[in-house]
């Protein structure tokens, strides 16, 4: 594993931390999830741990509302992970309602700034008729792109200068209206810098001489937005409505309450494994994704309560989830007829992994969505 650098713009206790948006110093922890290891750092199969481990603490910003990091490892980016057919999906049905309204058409220049989430979307623009631009562009796509941006000045900034005249900047991301809407407290990780609320971001956007225009929410990975931003805002009324519903969700006071939720459901997790360990049924997880990572490590789980966690990606299979004893196996695992409750730790996926592993239901098994599990409902 690289060693660790200084976060260069947040370190310290919380009374030192600056934003990295606009530099204020006004803010508060407003969710902490303690000492956690890489979410991506998957230890080699002959690495025993332990993990290195990192503070992981939300910080919301007083002056401009952005929720961020409050310091961050500088952990590389290793994605191993394979791209699901669900996020695949989410990208064509985008796209197909951007033809839709117009705003996509054959012929228009397109730059990406992209992530380690997922693909590129180019390929699917060239698909369509577009035309990929080094400098200014028609359309200019961030696919959770700003997220992984540890100064978001420089990158709104990066974002507004590719933009040609009567252009349009495309967002998809996890907002923080979607996080508090969804209580999704583990997508807080590190290398995840930046949650912007929808309000917010438009308010930061208007310094670049732009605005959001529209935006609607999608349901992969339980909630994601996606905003449209340009040099001639006009937002109808389902974007102003959403705009304010945002507003009323993420004040300070409401975001405090995230951390109750995740020591709540944290500890809700662990009560429903020890009951499956007591009543001798065996628990399998289905998807090594980044994101289980801070709910299993604030949960307190190891493999004497989660055997393993079943992936698709070979990348990951034979390694072990950071922080823990438990293994990576490969899906085949779960086609053998040992029945068992199969914990689905990316509830979306629900329809997809039934249909590629039926095997698990035919033979005495079941799946359980870990947000039924967090909810009380399983």
């Amino acid at each position: 594993m690289a060693s660790p650098v200084a976060d260069p713009l947040t370190a310290g206790p919380a009374e030192s931390v600056r934003c990295r948006y606009c530099r204020g110093a006004r803010g508060e922890v407003v969710l902490d999830l303690g000492l956690q290891p890489g979410c991506e750092q998957f230890a080699e199969p002959d690495d025993d741990g332990p993990d290195p481990r990192f503070p992981l603490r939300m910080w919301l910003c007083a002056a401009c509302g952005l929720a961020q990091l409050a310091e961050d490892p500088g952990l590389p980016e290793t994605v191993l992970g394979l791209e699901p057919r669900s996020m695949r999906q989410q990208a064509e049905h985008v796209l197909d309602r951007l033809a839709a309204e117009g705003r996509l058409r054959a012929g228009q220049t397109v730059a990406e700034f992209g992530s380690p989430h997922g693909s590129a979307w180019l390929p699917r623009l060239r698909g369509r008729g577009l035309v990929p631009e080094d400098g200014r562009a028609d359309l200019v796509f961030d696919i959770y792109g700003m997220l992984h941006e540890p100064s978001q000045s420089d990158a709104l900034l990066s974002r507004s200068a590719r933009l040609a005249p009567g252009g349009l900047l495309v967002f998809q991301m996890f907002s923080l209206g979607s996080v508090m809407r969804l209580g999704q407290w583990d997508e807080l990780r590190h290398g995840h810098h930046a949650y912007w609320s929808l309000p917010a971001l438009d308010e930061a956007l208007g310094h670049y001489g732009l605005g959001v225009h529209r935006a609607w929410n999608c349901p992969l990975a339980g909630g994601t937005l996606v905003a449209l931003a340009n040099r001639t805002p006009e937002p109808d009324r389902d974007t102003r409505v959403l705009i304010e519903a945002e507003r009323a969700a993420v004040s300070a006071g409401e975001v405090r309450a995230l951390q109750k939720r995740a020591d709540t459901e944290a500890a809700r997790l662990r009560e429903w494994l020890v009951g499956r360990k007591l009543a001798r049924r065996r628990v399998i997880g289905y998807g090594a994704a980044s994101r289980a990572v801070p709910l299993l490590c604030h949960a307190g789980i190891d493999d004497d309560l989660l055997l393993a966690v079943a992936d698709a990606s070979p990348g990951k299979q034979g390694r072990r989830m950071p922080g823990t004893r438990i293994p990576v196996i490969a899906p085949a695992y779960l086609r053998r007829g040992q029945p068992a409750d199969v914990l689905l730790l990316l509830p979306h996926l629900l329809d997809e992994v039934r249909h590629s592993v039926p095997e698990v239901e035919e033979c005495g098994g079941r799946w359980v969505r870990v947000d039924d599990v967090l909810a009380g409902r399983a």
